[in-house]
């Protein structure tokens, strides 16, 4: 499919191009990440996936967004927003970075440090929004930078924990958990809007049927990607070369079965949250 516009910059997973002077298109690649990694392998119909299940959150959160409209299968036309550089997480469950967090006792949460243990209630944990790694960040830190006024982020943090709720509930209704979610927002002339994408790059899903705290999560997300690379090594050679402020080693190809797996699982995400089929 030929773009039109001009080319801006290719993201991880996503390749920019400017319309017009308020308008973008984000053309959803079938690229997948981990780590911050961009991997040699691609996954089939993840794009796709991306593409038209952040169009339907979008079309049905009742969150101002800047969709405008689909373009294809795998692109949408969006307005243009001075991005505030945060990435806002909201977690349920004691898991990954907060996991690691919380058992070097960097957080303090209501709840015994047992891996997937649902927390009481959201838990708004932000973090920096950087090409090399997102580290966490304290809601006072981000007024500090001036990346967002006060009034700003208790909307945004406002905003972020009313659209995880809404997807939870979403989810729970299918038989999925939803773990976290990470979203970004922007300003535009109308206000605030809610950006960039949602869908399984932005969050931990997982089937509700094989939930169990204390052990690691079955997930419909990449989640299986970041577990593979751990067991390869990987994950080890690249902490120590980021701590050692060297460049990263490559990354691995992906076997097949967990290319076909992943692709499986964001189309069942997507059917799921949708009620759709592909």
């Amino acid at each position: 499919m030929n773009k039109p516009g001009r080319f801006v910059r290719s993201g991880k997973v996503k390749d920019i191009y400017e319309l017009d002077e308020g308008h973008l298109l984000f053309h959803f690649t079938d690229r997948v990440s981990a780590y911050d990694v961009v991997l040699p392998t691609t996954i089939p119909r993840k794009g796709e996936v991306l593409c038209k299940l952040g169009a339907h959150l979008f079309e049905t959160l009742g969150m101002p967004n800047h969709m405008v409209r689909l373009e294809g299968e795998d692109s949408m036309v969006v307005k243009k927003m001075d991005m505030i550089m945060v990435e806002c997480v909201v977690r349920g469950y004691l898991y990954g970075s907060l996991m690691d967090r919380a058992k070097k006792g960097e957080v303090s949460l209501p709840v015994k440090t047992v891996l997937a243990a649902k927390l009481p209630e959201p838990y708004f944990d932000p973090t920096t929004k950087s090409d090399l790694k997102d580290e966490p960040i304290t809601e006072e830190e981000i007024v500090s930078q001036g990346w967002a006024t006060p009034t700003e982020l208790s909307h945004i943090r406002r905003s972020s924990i009313q659209i995880y709720e809404l997807i939870r509930s979403r989810a729970a209704s299918t038989g999925f958990i939803l773990a976290d979610i990470k979203l970004e927002f922007g300003r535009n002339g109308s206000g605030i809007l809610l950006g960039d994408s949602i869908g399984p790059d932005e969050f931990r899903m997982w089937p509700m049927s094989k939930y169990e705290p204390g052990k690691a999560q079955e997930s419909y997300d990449k989640q299986p990607i970041r577990d593979w690379l751990s067991a390869e090594g990987y994950k080890a050679k690249l902490d120590q070369a980021r701590k050692a402020g060297v460049p990263a080693p490559p990354p691995p190809k992906l076997p097949e079965w967990l290319v076909e797996e992943t692709s499986r699982r964001y189309v069942a995400v997507f059917e799921g949250l949708s009620g759709k089929k592909l």
